[in-house]
């Protein structure tokens, strides 16, 4: 009896796994037979940036680098009826600013500084807001010997100055350098190159440095294209020479006027620009307004996504052309306040 009872409970054990194992598989068959494939047009309802409806009203973003100017732009809205912040989102550690200027909406962060914040932020910005056009506005420092601490310039192209190639001297002529094959290719189509477009760079070494062009691709494009600078939107600069030209005196310190600019061109690079031989390079390169560290990036990341941007500079110091010490530390909060009028008197002719 006890063998024949331990054979029957085993038997019997033996049946329960099996039924297991089918009611498994049945199990899983139906949920496999229930889920419908991922086809490409579920896909970009699943992944890739938040898409809006019609009836969202899109938003300017009003953009600068770090706290000095952050502090022009709220202190501005604070002092204005019209304006007002609402709420305070962050994403990764960014402070988005959501309100509305004149009755209309707006987004307000910091970028954070330097060229791969600037970049970060705006495509966070571009994928978590209906973002339509950029207002950016920060402080810089002057390439033109023309420009004084508190002058205000709105350039219309950015450039980056230290996308580059570092090369070794030559040992057979002096004061040349060895040069990878598709940079002097390059060197070779550049006559061909300005004569179809003058605002492409009169390219030369600075030393052993070889200034050279970012790599680009967006929709539309079959493969990276070298792109030598960046145009603002000409519909913004058209209304920051309106807001320049509406604007009252600017008093920087209750020293001087300040002079207001737009056109030429901005240079942009991941360092503190301040150095007198590297400056007059710059200027003679690319022609440069002004430099700093943010703008070419945020109009690389606006173009691509295809948003109208603008980018307002107030002058903070000389890039080196100075003698002596660096005087952003003096000026960076004034002229903040001076470049945040112009910002909102920007949008302002932007809402007539």
């Amino acid at each position: 009896m006890n063998i024949l009872s331990s054979s029957l409970v085993n038997r019997c054990i033996q049946i329960v796994a099996a039924c297991l194992v089918v009611l498994t598989l049945s199990a899983c068959q139906s949920t496999q037979e229930s889920a419908s494939p991922l086809t490409v047009t579920n896909l970009s309802s699943v992944y890739g940036p938040k898409a809006y409806a019609d009836n969202v009203e899109s938003m300017t973003a009003i953009v600068v680098a770090y706290e000095p100017e952050m502090l022009g732009v709220l202190n501005r809205i604070a002092q204005d009826p019209n304006a007002e912040i609402t709420d305070t989102l962050t994403f990764k550690g960014i402070k988005y600013r959501v309100g509305t200027y004149g009755g209309k909406p707006i987004v307000v962060f910091a970028t954070g500084m330097s060229i791969a914040n600037a970049a970060m932020s705006m495509q966070m910005a571009f994928d978590y807001f209906p973002v339509k056009q950029v207002v950016y506005m920060g402080i810089a420092g002057a390439i033109n010997p023309d420009w004084q601490p508190g002058d205000v310039i709105v350039p219309a192209r950015w450039y980056y100055h230290d996308e580059s190639v570092y090369t070794n001297p030559s040992k057979e002529q002096q004061g040349e350098y060895i040069l990878p094959a598709y940079y002097a290719k390059g060197l070779a189509e550049l006559p061909a190159r300005r004569a179809k477009d003058p605002h492409v760079p009169n390219y030369k070494n600075f030393r052993f440095i070889q200034p050279d062009e970012v790599l680009i691709i967006k929709d539309g494009m079959d493969k990276p294209e070298n792109t030598p600078y960046f145009s603002a939107t000409p519909r913004l600069l058209e209304a920051a020479q309106r807001a320049m030209e509406n604007l009252p005196e600017q008093l920087i310190l209750n020293e001087r006027k300040a002079k207001l600019f737009v056109g030429g061109n901005g240079v942009t690079g991941s360092v503190f620009l301040d150095n007198r031989e590297y400056r007059k390079w710059t200027r003679e390169v690319f022609n440069a307004e002004v430099t700093e560290m943010e703008s070419a990036a945020v109009g690389q990341v606006a173009t691509i996504n295809n948003i109208d941007w603008v980018i307002i500079r107030a002058i903070s110091d000389l890039a080196g052309g100075q003698e002596g010490v660096n005087v952003e530390h003096i000026y960076d909060k004034e002229v903040s306040r001076v470049g945040a009028n112009v910002l909102f008197a920007v949008l302002d002719e932007l809402a007539k």
